[in-house]
This record gives structure tokens, C-alpha cells and sequence, in this order.
């Protein structure tokens, strides 16, 4: 059974090393296909000590981190993340953003993922004034040559959890790929409920 902690701010520092493994890990496989460093993951992961009402769900075996999941106010991330936002009319105060959750395979299909959605949209409601809760997803072709034959896509699980896809708040994100020389720009879409 896996426990689950809620952490913010300082108390994250101490797993940083943890984490930044944990998403290289984790994010190599298809859909992301990410080829990532160290330096970059902590760095990116100090986003969420540092910005306020942030928070990472992490899930434990033991004292071994397994899985985590982040979320942070809208208002507080990069300005590609809030573009589709503001084109659209959404107040970004509005919305709490829902970033990854990784979670080691082994640890799949035991309710970690409920759990994590579950974590940051309770975070979310005691925080005050979130009408909407969203996170976004890569888009890949049907078709994409790294695409396993067994990949299940996550849409049912999303749209279980009350979220639905909303075509019209896409962007893009850069990160390397195993395969590629340097980073290139991935369609990302995203998904939003009311909270």
C-alpha cells in the first residue's frame, strides 16, 4: 500500500534528488520520450518550492519516493502554459494548474493516479477562489514510429477524474527526445474541470 504525503515549499528540498531521478525515469517512455538531465530537473522542480500554494503529492513504498505529482496556481507558471488562457478569456487566477505525475510502472493500476488528481484538486479547494482545475497532455500521431503497440491512451481515466479536452487551449513545449540532437516543439493540448 502506498502512503501518500502532500508537501509545499521547503519541506520538498530533501527530495529534490529523488524527483528530478524520478521524472527522467519515468518520462523516457512514449508518450514524452524525454531525454533529460539532472541539473535541468532540479531546476525546474524549484519552481514548486518556490512558488506560493504550489504543492507535490509524492507517493511512498517505504521511504522510497515511487511516484509524484505537481500543482501550482496558473498565475505562477510560464508564459506558454498561460497563453491559451488569456487568448481564450480565462481568468488565470482562476485556474489551478495541474502539472506531472509520474509514477513508477510497477506502481500502475492501484489508485495512485486517483490519488494524485484527488491530492491536488483538495489543495486547490482549501486554497480558495480555483473555479477550474486543468493540466495538459503531448499530442502524438496515431501513427508515431516510438508508439508501442499496447500504448492505452489516458483520456478515459482524465475524463473519469471529470475532466474534458479542450481543443481550443493548446500550446507548445521543447524538450529533447531520445532520438534527437536538440529540443524541438511538442503540440501539447489541455484538459480542464470545474472545481
Amino acid at each position: 500500500m502506498l502512503e501518500m504525503q502532500r508537501l509545499s515549499g521547503e519541506a520538498l528540498n530533501q527530495f529534490i534528488p529523488q524527483l528530478a531521478s524520478l521524472r527522467i525515469q519515468v518520462f523516457r517512455d512514449f508518450p514524452y520520450l524525454y531525454d533529460g538531465d539532472l541539473q535541468y530537473e532540479a531546476r525546474y522542480l524549484q519552481t514548486y518550492i518556490q512558488a506560493p500554494d504550489s504543492v507535490i503529492v509524492l507517493a511512498f513504498d517505504g521511504d522510497k519516493v515511487v511516484g509524484a505529482s505537481t500543482g501550482i496556481p496558473l498565475k505562477y507558471e510560464t508564459d506558454e502554459v498561460k497563453a491559451p488562457f488569456i487568448n481564450a478569456g480565462i481568468d488565470v487566477d482562476s485556474v489551478f494548474y495541474c502539472g506531472e505525475s509520474v509514477l513508477l510502472s510497477q506502481y500502475r493500476g492501484k489508485g495512485a493516479g486517483v490519488a494524485f488528481f484527488d491530492h491536488r484538486e483538495a489543495h486547490a479547494r482549501e486554497l480558495g477562489g480555483y473555479q477550474y482545475s486543468c493540466f495538459c497532455g503531448v499530442q502524438r500521431a496515431e501513427d508515431h514510429p516510438h508508439r508501442p503497440a499496447d500504448f492505452k491512451p489516458l483520456d478515459t481515466f482524465w475524463r473519469k477524474r471529470g475532466y474534458e479536452k479542450r481543443p481550443e487551449l493548446q500550446t507548445t513545449f521543447h524538450w529533447k527526445e531520445l532520438d534527437e540532437e536538440q529540443e524541438s516543439a511538442k503540440p501539447m493540448m489541455f484538459w480542464m474541470k470545474k472545481l
